[in-house]
Formats: C-alpha cells, structure tokens, sequence
C-alpha cells in the first residue's frame, strides 16, 4: 500500500452516538436522514485506534491507522515518523453538542506519562473504567465553533468564586472555603475544589441539599449574573445530584460566535454545553473527570493536574494569511488549524508542506490536486487525508474548509 502515500485519499469517518450529541447536525451536514432515536455526537476524522477512518485502497476501505503504520515516513514525514512515534499525532472531529459534556482536564506531557506508568505499575487494565491515564501523552484541544457555541472554560476571577463561596455557606462544611475566601489564590482554589470533590458522605448529603435549592430556585447567589443562575437551575434538572451543577459558579461562562475559538491547554478545567464545532485535539485519551457525568470520577487527581490560573477565558480568532488561509495559532505541537475560503479567482496553494493533513469541506465545492494521483473532489461534508508524500496541493473553486496540518517544525 505504499503507493497511496502520495496520494490524496478520501475519508471515510465513524461518527461516535454519545447521549450528549444532537440527533440532527451532524447527519444534515453529512447529507444523511437522522437516525430514529439516535444521536451522532462526534465525527471523528483521523487514526485514532478506537475509531479510525478508513481509506480506498485497490478497491477495499483500510484503516488509516493501517496505512500509516505499513508506510509512516512516506504518510507522516521522516521527521513527523520520528517524532510522534509513527503515529498522525492528531484527531480532528465535528462536535454536535445537545447536552452539556463533562466537567473535566487533561494532563500535560510530565502528568500524563507519570500517571501512565503509576497505573501500569498498579496492574490496572488500560480498558478499566476506573483508569485515568490510557496513554503517556498530553492532550491539548482547540475549539472553534461552526454555531453558536456556549461552554464553561478555566476559573474565574478568585474574588468572584469568593463571593460566591460565601453565599452559599460552605465554610461550615469546608474549612478550606473559609481559608481560600480570607486570601483567595489559585493554590487555596485547587484546596477547595479538592475537599469538595472528596467530600464525606454526611457533608456531600448536605452540599447536595443546598444544590437542590439553587436548582429550583429557593436559593439564590447574588454573586453570579442571571445567566449562570439560570445555568445551574439547567444543569440541576439534567444531573440532580451532581456537584457539577456548580460548575458555573467557579467556572468562566464562555459564549462563542461561528469562528471563534478557545485554546484548552493541559490542566484547563473546562466543560462544553451547547452548540456545534471543530475540535482538533492530540490524540490521547486521557481524560480526568469532576462531575457532570455517570463515568468515573476522581477528585483527588483531578485536583493534582490543575492548572489554577484565574481569569476570563481568551477567546481566539484566526490570524489573517494570505486572504484564503486564516490560521488558530496554538503553543500545541502536535497540530494546527486553519480556516480556508478559496475561491474561482484565488485557489488554495499548500506550498512547501511539512506533515499529514486532513481537510474538511464544511460548505461549498473544491477539487482537491496534488502532483500524484488523481484529484479527488469535496462537498459539504467530505473530508481528505493529505499524505506528506503528496507533496503541494492545490484547492481550487469557492468553499469553507478546515485543516488540520502540523506546525512548521521542518519535514
């Protein structure tokens, strides 16, 4: 199958049905009936092993992970192969959020590969529910939304989460809400968030009663604008019970416009709610978890790998190119995501390229081109793996797309 490495190579994409997906978005944008009762979450395009894609190969749909592996320098780049251990370091999906999502971080490269090798040590399965670290790989994530898009994203500002404490009488329950509200820092927060996510039994009943009242109303925080009132009333009819619902009292409430974007860096407490978009991410599974969720939660770990930066959430925008690309600049090295507008008077032109790409057709009509092979055509909802081996490639006619390609780190 070397061959293919230097062709463009049409994706065929698993969507994932999570109960927080939209029954709808995902299928129209695909050009596919809805499901009956079904909802598609995710469309994941890439190698992930739990989900890949799949190519046309003489005539049968191989695994792009398949691909890769049989052919990684001539897929990936030799410095790419070398680098991100033979494997596409990406995973780009569209998101179709019905139902707010986990609250929940991710490691940094030191936390994940510590955490990889604890758990290895202890004898606990990689498939096991209770296990946090599947892999010793950071997993950074960017976001860009397609429509409106709302989420809860970082902590807030220590005197507002202070306020908040503070009318809902926790120091009763928790001394570390007494010492975080007398000198808030992001040290006493990661104190607090700790003893709330492994409260006792009889104090987690009472938080739990005082979350009741906030749900229906019977307790009010003045702290907090109307918005997020309304938010933990939403989220307490959907998870009762949960200590997430207070998530958008220490949490930044994040309301993004078609084309905007947020950076997730490792350790970013973050929860998506509502709404539609890109998401590029590295591709490990390690996710940790505070509520919101019936999968398993640990508080104590969660509470290690935090980052506890306080502050409105930076939404980010891309940064003008050459009138066709518009890039979402990132510190993550495993990926980068431009926006795309070609049209019949100004093609995209890849140029010198240093990686794997995958490019997504989220409106419009394009041919695709490179200097071997055939080129291949994209619509809405079609999507293309770009092998290094491809080299430059072109886009030409009026579409929006998306790409997911590497940093110029050098081929």
């Amino acid at each position: 199958m070397s061959g293919y490495s230097h062709q463009i190579l049409r994706l065929e994409n698993p969507v994932m049905e999570y109960a927080w997906g939209s029954k709808t978005f995902i299928p129209e944008l695909l050009g596919r009936p809805a499901p009956a009762g079904r909802t598609a979450a995710e469309l994941w395009m890439g190698a992930h092993p739990r989900a890949p894609s799949r190519v046309q190969t003489d005539g049968r749909p191989v695994p792009l992970d398949r691909l890769i592996s049989e052919d990684p320098e001539g897929t990936l780049g030799p410095r790419s192969a070398d680098r991100f251990q033979k494997k596409l370091p990406f995973l780009f999906k569209i998101l179709a959020v019905e139902r707010p999502l986990s609250i929940q971080a991710h490691p940094d490269r030191e936390q994940a590969r510590a955490g990889f090798l604890r758990e290895n040590a202890a004898g606990t399965p990689i498939d096991a529910a209770d296990r946090n670290y599947r892999d010793p790989q950071p997993k950074p994530e960017l976001l860009c939304a397609l429509t409106r898009f709302e989420a809860l994203c970082g902590f807030r500002e220590p005197e507002e989460i202070a306020a908040a404490v503070t009318e809902l009488e926790l120091e009763p329950l928790l001394p570390e809400a007494g010492e975080f509200c007398r000198s808030p820092d992001g040290e006493r927060l990661r104190c607090l968030f700790r003893a709330l996510l492994t409260l006792p039994a009889q104090e987690n009943n009472s938080l739990l009663g005082r979350i009741g009242e906030l749900s229906v109303g019977k307790r009010e925080i003045r702290s907090v604008s109307p918005r997020v009132r309304n938010l933990v009333a939403r989220l307490g009819k959907l998870y009762p019970g949960d200590l997430g619902v207070l998530g958008p009292i220490f949490l930044n409430f994040v309301q993004l416009e078609p084309e905007e974007a947020v950076y997730l860096a490792p350790g970013v407490l973050h929860a998506y709610l509502r709404g539609a978009g890109v998401e590029l991410m590295a591709g490990s599974d390690n996710v940790l978890r505070g509520g919101l969720t019936a999968k398993h939660i640990d508080g104590a770990e969660l509470a290690n790998i935090l980052a506890c930066r306080c502050g409105p959430a930076a939404v980010a925008r891309a940064e003008p190119g050459d009138g066709v690309e518009f890039i979402y600049r990132t510190p993550a090295a495993e990926y980068q995501l431009s926006r795309l507008l070609p049209a019949p008077s100004s093609p995209f032109r890849s140029g010198d390229r240093r990686g794997p790409e995958i490019v997504f057709c989220y409106r419009g009509r394009v041919r695709a081109a490179g200097n071997r092979g055939p080129s291949v055509a994209l619509v809405r909802g079609d999507s293309v793996f770009i092998p290094f081996g491809a080299g430059a490639y072109s886009l030409r006619g009026e579409a929006v797309l998306y790409r997911a390609s590497l940093p110029e780190i050098g081929s």
